[in-house]
Order: C-alpha cells, then structure tokens, then sequence
C-alpha cells in the first residue's frame, strides 16, 4: 500500500506494549495529508487506507485529528511512540508530538478508555466459559490483555496526562489473559476496580481538549500540501 503525503508512522499494537509473541503480527500506524486542493472537489479523497502484509492503517490529516480529540486510544498511542518505533517522522508529524497533550480532555478519555474496555468486557461475558476452541482460547486471552491495557493506560493518562506505551510486566498481563480464557467472569473484578478508580481520582487533564491546538496544526498541514495548478 502506497500513500503519498505520510506525516508520521510507527509501529504500534502488541509490539508496542510488549506483548507480542512468535507469530505475532506487527501493525503499523499513521498519519497522512490529502493534497489540499484535492479537497475542494466534487469527490473528496478517502479519509483511511487500510491494508494488510503489512497490516497498516492510515488515516487523513482531519481524521486523525477528529479520532484524537475524542480521546480514541489506537489513534492517541501514534503520538505516545518510544523514538524507535517510528517509522516516518516529519517536521508536521513532530509537531502533531508536540501538541499531543493539548489535545487530550478528562471527559473524552475517561469515557474512550472505559467504553472500549467495557466493549471488550462484553465480547468476553459472550464467550462464557472456557470450554471452546484452542484458537477462540487464544482471541479470548488477547482481548482480556487489551482491557487489562486500556484499564491501566486510561487510569495514566487521566490521572498524569501521560502514557506509557509498554506495559510493565508483559507476564503479569499474559497470566491474566489465560486466566479470563479459562473463565470470563475473571476480568469483572479489574474492570469494577477501573470504574470505581476512574471515578475516585483527579484527572490531571483539562475537562475539554483544546481544539485550537488541533486546527491550527491543520491549518499548517494544508497551506504545506497546497499546489495550486500551474505552480
């Protein structure tokens, strides 16, 4: 897959966190800018390339934009990389870094973390118990390590206003996965334990995300990116 105009890439997913294993796959995620003209057309470009081997997404300028203010957490964790995962870094793309806080508000993150925790709860409560297939075991203890990782990574950067991409102890988190495998019912008590901690603290964060921060690094994106016909 071949799009023009990447701003900022890296690897993301189970490789970022630290818990990949053999086999794993490695996903890439990123940024990119639509030529500006492009966008005043009859036909807008598409806001999201997504393709496989390599597994990567990338997403427009504004889209990105839009994901991050509402605290999503794939699209948060581009801008949170260690150095040596990024790919493509730009001036723009170490801009889009340098804002990154200003784009976070208590209220989006606590409800984006908690609500894709509570959805990956659900998938799990579904499953019932562990009596299933050896590969729905294995899609069962990965979604259980991602709520354990939303739970913890949403409690940071709600309380700190940072995030720390790599998990601490990547066993701690395989153990509990196997353990929601064999029973569902097991990741209830970490998730109660995240709602009532969520609703205990004090965010370190502003209760909105300062949007100006946001539109005027767009506003940048598309004077660099317009070519105006002729020129």
């Amino acid at each position: 897959m071949t799009v023009p105009n990447v701003l900022l890439s890296g690897i993301v997913g189970s490789t970022a966190y630290g818990l990949a294993h053999e086999g794993s796959d490695i996903d890439r995620l990123g940024v990119f800018a639509a030529p500006t003209e492009a966008l005043h057309g009859l036909h807008t470009p598409k806001e999201s390339h997504v393709g496989t081997a390599p597994d990567t997404t990338l997403h427009e300028a504004a889209k990105w934009c839009r994901l991050a203010l509402g605290g999503n957490p794939t699209a948060m964790e581009l801008v949170w990389l260690p150095d040596e995962l990024y790919e493509v870094r730009t001036p723009l793309g170490d801009e889009l870094i340098g804002i990154r806080t200003s784009l976070l508000g208590a209220q989006r993150v606590r409800a984006a973390y908690l609500g894709y925790a509570t959805q990956q709860f659900r998938r799990l409560e579904a499953r019932g118990d562990g009596s299933r297939p050896a590969d729905l075991r294995g899609r069962t203890a990965k979604h259980a390590r991602h709520l354990k990782r939303l739970c913890h990574q949403g409690l940071e950067l709600y309380t700190t206003g940072q995030l720390t991409i790599r998990v601490e102890d990547p066993e701690e988190y395989h153990a509990f996965g196997e353990r929601v495998a064999a029973d569902a019912s097991a990741a209830r008590p970490l998730l109660s334990h995240y709602e009532a901690a969520f609703g205990e603290r004090r965010s370190a964060l502003p209760e909105r995300p300062e949007e100006a921060a946001a539109e005027a690094w767009l506003r940048r994106v598309r004077e660099h990116f317009y070519r105006p016909e002729g020129r």
